[in-house]
């Protein structure tokens, strides 16, 4: 008998005591609800309060991996070290769900994502801007930052049939995810170091990759959240327009040394995995920035 596809939770955790124990067991109430199989690897970056101690115990209960920094390296290479462990167990028909370990992202959409999955896009974005969604205890500045910034990735980046841009709250395909560590390496997430850029970064790399996007509404519940925020606006400024620079650099920037991976890539998937994989094709100078 075939075993069903897992469906892996992603999770960066960074001082995230309180979330945890009512994240966790949310996760693992909908999927036992639904009859369907599911691991949450959550990377513990470094966290300094008694988020190990928590994660130790709830392991007992749910089926949890616990991937840990001894120091907190930022959400750039906890995500990366979240995928890279993930691609590397995961079946390619698995799916990969990643999500905010602060409360505010609510397991109950995690199904509205895979349904669309299902539909046959690699990757589903959770959108506070597709008409049902929104998001509640964001005060008028945020909320208007918010928007301009992914209007500014919009303008930018231009992933066809979406809108919303820097929410992590996401479904992927585990092929693609898989696709992608082996195609850019280390460079899946060249930006690592500048803050919450990394999360653009990803569905960039993957548009490059030849992924097909979708979105479905959500509401992200700031109002739970119980930590403090981690984001520091002007390094994650500085980090989009440096990601912008790279992308649109014209000699040897993303868009142009990966130019023809997503056609190659639709057409022969393994023939484009081995063609540009670090080792077969010597990266422009651009795409060796920061590690990659």
């Amino acid at each position: 008998m075939v075993e069903s596809p897992v469906t892996w939770i992603m999770l960066p955790a960074f001082n995230e005591e309180v979330a945890l124990k009512s994240l966790l067991p949310k996760i693992h109430q909908v999927f036992n609800d639904q009859g369907r199989r599911y691991r949450i690897v959550v990377v513990n970056d470094g966290s300094t309060d008694n988020s190990q101690a928590i994660l130790d115990q709830l392991a007992q209960s749910i089926h949890l991996d616990v991937v840990t920094h001894c120091i907190n390296r930022g959400l750039g290479e906890t995500e990366r070290d979240g995928f890279e462990y993930i691609a590397a167990r995961c079946s390619p028909m698995d799916s990969i769900v990643r999500l905010d370990c602060d409360d505010t992202h609510e397991p109950s959409y995690i199904f509205c994502l895979l349904d669309k999955l299902d539909e046959g896009f690699d990757v589903v974005i959770a959108s506070r801007f597709q008409e049902g969604g929104g998001q509640v205890g964001v005060n008028a500045y945020r909320a208007t930052i918010s928007y301009l910034a992914n209007l500014f990735m919009k303008v930018l980046f231009n992933i066809p049939q979406i809108r919303e841009y820097s929410c992590g709250y996401r479904a992927y395909r585990a092929k693609a995810i898989q696709s992608a560590v082996l195609v850019f390496g280390n460079g899946f997430i060249q930006l690592k170091g500048l803050g919450f850029t990394s999360t653009l970064e990803t569905i960039v790399k993957l548009k490059l990759l030849g992924c097909s996007f979708a979105e479905v509404p959500f509401v992200l519940r700031y109002d739970k959240k119980t930590s403090v925020s981690k984001m520091i606006s002007s390094v994650t400024t500085l980090g989009y327009f440096t990601m912008a620079i790279l992308y649109h650099w014209p000699w040897g920037g993303w868009r142009y040394f990966y130019g023809n991976l997503a056609e190659t890539y639709q057409k022969n998937p393994e023939y484009a995995v081995n063609a540009y994989r670090p080792g077969m094709l010597k990266r422009s100078s651009v795409c060796r920035i920061g590690g990659g």
